[in-house]
């Protein structure tokens, strides 16, 4: 039986990231995946979504001058799809693994024993034995429990991403990133688009600003937006012209082409042999979820499964630090600075914690605020929605969170993601020049702001 120093179960990017840290540190790699190496992010998630919504700005901007045929190329190219295939290529991601010096096996893993990890694949079974055996399989599409839904052909980020063709219409169950994401995608298309969403905001777990912000773009853009209310049945084809029908809980219902699944992920764990280790992924609690990463000897958890959120930039880092840590270095993670972006149009991003979340932790915290469509950012680009938010924490007088909603979001936060790594004083934030009229200068002036707080 072959040996390696790292078994990593799932080829998504936490697992990537694993293998090619590993093989950079000198130590023996094996890789399985029963799907694409490379996971969801390259070709049902990060990359064609992100193409999408750039496409469908352009149509928004130029109509027919963009056509939806152009961006449905133009997403395949992104990911390596041929136009006579149904499936994305993911041979470069095989290449890569391999000419780093990791050996990719194709099939479905199971933990048999500790340190030992069978692979089933069309070519026969393999067992290898495993000094760490690290736990990088993803997530999958949550399906709610609605009576009737199995019996709908309902689409998942997979379909959503990957469609040749437009939808008559579309309902969308959940109203988090990729609900949104791909609402504003088809809208702008021209489809009728419609969000089910329980809670009160869409994007719930963002700052209530980015919701806002987010909300009021969608329903510019004609997406109808039903907050408050839950799915309580799905009736197949019972609609006009044999759209899809959701009941929802106060008595109305909505129709949709297509019903597309965002309510959540899942994390298939159950039968992947953990027992051996002593954990039940069933019993709430065997497995933690925060993001430790070692979850005991010679077993480790990353990407979507390990916490404490869902990001391919969370699992690229999970994966590096991992590995660095069965190898001995003396490191641990810290998501104090973990960023978070949705990138509709405007994006909207955050990291570290909002004001209500730094005073639960018991922090002397208070916030400044920019109105985005009254900066000199906004201005310029005509802005109509948007924000910059900070978070301060008085005893430290560090920054400890910040939001934002605007058009380019997802770049300018990433200042506000290194003050709060490095624990940079405000002071020293409000002394640093800020090209003006970017819209970083905004937060030139919210540290400012601060400051006189904190004098």
């Amino acid at each position: 039986m072959d040996v390696f120093d790292f078994v990593i179960i799932g080829a998504g990017p936490a697992g990537e990231a694993a293998a090619n840290k590993a093989r950079e540190l000198s130590a023996t790699v094996a890789i399985a995946d029963r799907r694409w190496f490379g996971g969801s992010c390259p070709f049902v998630g990060c990359i064609p979504s992100k193409a999408l919504l750039h496409s469908a700005a352009e149509h928004a901007e130029r109509g027919d001058a963009y056509s939806w045929q152009r961006a449905s190329e133009r997403r395949d190219y992104m990911v390596n799809r041929a136009a006579d295939a149904d499936q994305p290529d993911d041979s470069s991601h095989v290449k890569a693994l391999e000419e780093a010096g990791a050996e990719t096996i194709r099939g479905e893993a199971r933990i048999v024993d500790r340190g030992r990890v069978e692979i089933r694949g069309e070519g026969g079974t393999r067992t290898i034995g495993a000094r760490n055996v690290v736990v990088a399989v993803g997530s999958s599409s949550k399906v709610p429990p609605v009576p009737g839904i199995e019996r709908v052909p309902y689409w998942t980020n997979v379909e959503g991403t990957l469609t040749r063709q437009l939808p008559a219409s579309l309902v969308v169950l959940g109203g988090g990133p990729t609900g949104a994401e791909l609402a504003q995608v088809f809208a702008r298309f021209g489809v009728p688009v419609t969000i089910v969403q329980s809670g009160d905001r869409i994007l719930p777990r963002d700052h209530p600003r980015n919701s806002e912000a987010v909300a009021a773009a969608l329903t510019a853009d004609g997406v109808t937006i039903r907050t408050g209310v839950r799915a309580q049945q799905a009736r197949a084809r019972g609609g006009t012209n044999g759209a899809h029908v959701i009941d929802l809980d106060d008595g109305s219902s909505v129709e949709g082409g297509e019903i597309l699944l965002a309510v959540g992920r899942d994390f298939p764990l159950d039968d992947l042999g953990l027992d051996h280790y002593g954990i039940d992924p069933s019993q709430r609690g065997s497995l933690p979820n925060d993001g430790r990463l070692h979850i005991t000897d010679g077993l480790w958890l990353i990407g979507d499964a390990a916490g404490p959120e869902l990001h391919t930039h969370q699992g690229h880092y999970q994966g590096e630090l991992a590995v660095r840590m069965a190898l001995g270095e003396d490191v641990a993670p810290d998501y104090r600075a973990l960023p978070r972006a949705t990138y509709t149009d405007p994006e909207a991003a955050s990291v570290g914690l909002r004001l209500d979340e730094a005073r639960a932790a018991g922090l002397d915290a208070f916030e400044c605020v920019a109105d985005f469509p009254h900066t000199a950012k906004g201005y310029s680009v005509e802005a109509t929605v948007g924000h910059v938010t900070i978070v301060v924490d008085r005893a430290s007088r560090q920054l400890v969170g910040a939001a934002m909603a605007c058009p380019d979001a997802s770049a300018a936060i990433h200042e506000c993601v290194l003050a709060i790594r490095a624990r940079v004083p405000v002071e020293l934030l409000a002394e640093t020049i800020h090209a003006f009229p970017s819209t970083s200068r905004i937060f030139n002036g919210l540290f400012a702001d601060a400051r006189r707080q904190l004098a």
